[in-house]
């Protein structure tokens, strides 16, 4: 049924801080009340504290981008990373349910092996190589054990203005280093925050809140921007781009170092095949998704102004 327009909804976010939620705040803002929680608002580490919360605020939908994102550190603190990322997931999408609310709930390429040759489809089989794809599997079944209305996102290589991320490092590395040195053979699309907010802001006003919410097509989606890369063509196009800007770069973009994942270990493996098809998100929903080139300039705009 479609929501009457004197009333005003309310939206809740959590992880308003991180990279996606800091620009949910800004996305979602012209859909209703919006609730941006912090971790000193609302732990998800702590699930009654996490009913209490949603209880009180009773939103008509609640927006999920709070995650345990350190990939190697969570293969020593699985606990956490469960908790976070799995258990929270489910209370979150129990208390929708109960509400009669939507769910949006944030997943990742992790959930893969990586060993695909070609872009992965919603219905391929997951095989989590980490704790962290793991713990990430285990909240998309915790949240579709429940039957809320749940819209779950799997995205890759995020980057926002706001918070840590690869631009910002290479970036960084590019004007105090002679040389870099990054992995050629891991392949994904570089997404930025800003279009995961602004696709997940479309989706809940077209298809939920003024939409037919019986006709709602939840489940899982694919979210990435068009195109593919490595992480060193990624690397070479933010010093590129940034160099074009007049930049004042050490390294220069046509001389950084490709090498194999293997000359650069990590506690946890990484995904070599990250390509997402998101082809069911753009049929769906009538999602155009830009190149990753066009969302890496305009973030680099921000970065550098």
């Amino acid at each position: 049924m479609q929501l009457k327009a004197s009333r005003i909804p309310t939206l809740l976010v959590t992880g308003c801080n991180g990279q996606v939620g800091f620009e949910l705040r800004r996305s979602l803002a012209p859909l209703g009340r919006v609730v941006a929680l912090d971790r000193s608002g609302c732990d998800l580490s702590r699930p009654d504290e996490i009913r209490r919360r949603v209880r009180e605020l009773r939103p008509d939908v609640i927006v999920n981008p709070a995650a345990y994102t350190a990939v190697d550190k969570a293969e020593a603190d699985a606990e956490t990373a469960f908790a976070i990322n799995a258990t929270a997931a489910g209370v979150l999408a129990e208390e929708a349910k109960v509400l009669g609310s939507l769910l949006v709930h944030y997943s990742t390429d992790y959930v893969f092996d990586g060993r695909k040759e070609g872009p992965y489809v919603e219905t391929d089989a997951v095989a989590p190589q980490s704790v962290y794809g793991k713990s990430k599997l285990a909240g998309e079944l915790a949240v579709a054990a429940t039957g809320a209305a749940a819209l779950v996102l799997r995205t890759c290589w995020v980057a926002g203005a706001h918070g840590g991320n690869f631009a910002k490092t290479m970036l960084k590395l590019a004007r105090e280093r002679d040389s870099l040195r990054v992995i050629a053979d891991q392949f994904g699309a570089p997404t930025t925050a800003a279009l995961i907010a602004d696709v997940t802001a479309q989706i809940i006003a077209r298809h939920w809140l003024f939409g037919e919410r019986a006709e709602f097509a939840g489940g899982i989606y694919h979210l990435a921007a068009a195109g593919e890369t490595s992480w060193h063509g990624y690397a070479s196009e933010v010093v590129r781009y940034a160099a074009a800007k007049g930049v004042e770069l050490k390294v220069d973009p046509a001389a950084i170092e490709a090498i194999p994942a293997t000359a650069y270990p990590l506690p946890a493996p990484r995904p070599s095949n990250s390509r997402l098809d998101t082809g069911k998100l753009r049929e769906t929903f009538g999602i155009y998704l830009p190149d990753w080139q066009q969302g890496v300039h305009l973030l680099l705009d921000q970065i550098l102004t």
